[in-house]
């Protein structure tokens, strides 16, 4: 699980902001909200409100971009990192930039921080708790004599060759864990890190995507069941009593592989086997409907937005029902009717142990309903006067602002937890 995330110079975040999953002292909501691991009281959802590019989506985004740099190190030190630091001053884009993340992985708490510009990796470090804080590994880029470093914690046993092959695998733009993914050697504690961002942080889901595809292919290789999709999309007054899924081959047009060439500047694997099969397979989805005892299939092109959404969305709530990880969701409400984005959220806390939702939304009705939520799970993200983001959550305000009486959906309209925009008035002059 996530216990803190931070960011510094990244995006619209000029100051180091923190986003903590840590529950307050209140007993409220517990039995759904709360996991007790390993002596933390971790939340099971964070909620951002803000105004639009007041940098909801800019904290997401981080951790996304965190991820990438561990499991998709760069191939050439020359690539640049695909990131903005804070530009609307003149001194912070030429400083660097700085993510940290703690997590807890098999019962044992992790520190990661990593700093760096749009050009190399800076420094890195990452510590463990078992149960003492230990660190496991330093690194230091020195790019003036192209040289990078990397020291172990005195509890981690290395030989000579191990850190040589590490070092000579860690490019300046890579992480020294994704520098280790280029080897062949072992360890413990990196494995672990590793492990941690691949199968527990999943990737960010935007309201672009499609996550059709990809929940298709999770009951295709039986990593979710069909028929708990189903029974999900059933409670939420959908009309779906099946779903059909079948494949089918196509010939390639001609032209198409030169077409995908081009557009790569490259031929990679995918290619090469598309190449050699010279078809593509295609997948079609049909929802069936029950409708006064009689079935009927539509394809799943001729279903509204909301409906195709929420299938993506039933997909991943049994995946975070069944297994332990954390989705990054951005606009949660997109699509969805209020009803059924209440609904969603319900769902997860009631029937989820170990999993988390980090999620960024317009939707202000659940503010107005305490019997649905915590102060410590609120968070907004507030446009400062120098166009910075600030973030900070409900339960950071004092009983001078925020009462157990007061009712926080007024608050938040009349602007007294900020995080909202500065509208001007409704006249426009175009001359």
């Amino acid at each position: 699980m996530i216990i803190n995330f931070s960011l510094q110079n990244f995006g619209s975040v000029k100051e180091k902001q923190t986003l903590t999953f840590e529950a307050d002292k209140s007993e409220h909501l517990n039995d759904y909200y709360i996991m007790d691991v390993s002596g933390f009281r971790l939340l099971k959802l964070a909620l951002i409100y803000g105004a639009n590019a007041s940098g909801k989506t800019t904290i997401l985004k981080g951790l996304e971009f965190l991820r990438d740099l561990i499991l998709e190190p760069e191939e050439k030190k020359t690539d640049t990192l695909d990131f903005k630091p804070f530009l609307f001053d003149k001194e912070t884009p030429n400083q660097t930039s700085i993510l940290s993340i703690d997590f807890l992985q098999n019962g044992i708490r992790y520190d990661y921080e990593i700093e760096f510009t749009e050009k190399a990796i800076i420094s890195e470090k990452l510590d463990n708790y078992n149960p003492k804080k230990a660190n496991v590994f330093k690194r230091k880029t020195d790019l003036k004599h192209q040289f990078t470093e990397i020291k172990f914690g005195s509890k981690i046993k290395k030989d000579k060759t191990f850190i040589k092959t590490l070092e000579s695998n860690t490019l300046w733009n890579n992480s020294v864990l994704g520098g280790f993914l280029k080897t062949n050697i072992d360890s413990i504690e990196l494995n672990e890190t590793i492990d941690w961002f691949k199968t527990y942080l999943k990737p960010l889901v935007y309201t672009r995507t499609e996550l059709e595809g990809y929940i298709t292919s999770k009951i295709d290789n039986n990593e979710i069941l069909k028929k708990d999709v189903i029974n999900i999309l059933k409670k939420a007054d959908f009309h779906i009593s099946d779903i059909h899924i079948q494949e089918e081959d196509k010939e390639l047009p001609d032209g198409f592989i030169e077409f995908i060439e081009k557009q790569l500047k490259a031929s990679n694997e995918r290619v090469k086997k598309l190449k050699e099969e010279g078809k593509i397979t295609s997948v079609n989805i049909d929802f069936e409907h029950t409708v006064n005892g009689n079935k009927y299939n539509l394809p799943i092109d001729l279903e509204s937005q909301g409906t195709r959404r929420y299938y993506g969305f039933a997909g991943l709530l049994a995946l975070l029902i069944k297994n332990n990880h954390i989705i990054p969701i951005d606009e949660l409400e997109a699509s969805l009717h209020p009803d059924l984005y209440i609904q969603f959220l319900l769902s997860f806390l009631v029937n989820s142990e170990n999993s988390q939702i980090l999620a960024t939304t317009h939707n202000r009705e659940i503010l107005d309903n305490k019997d649905v939520f915590r102060n410590d799970a609120i968070w907004f993200t507030n446009k400062s006067e120098d166009c910075s983001t600030e973030l900070y959550s409900l339960a950071d305000f004092d009983t001078s602002v925020v009462r157990n009486t007061t009712n926080v959906l007024n608050a938040y309209k009349s602007g007294k937890l900020k995080g909202k925009p500065n509208l001007g008035d409704y006249y426009i002059d175009l001359d």
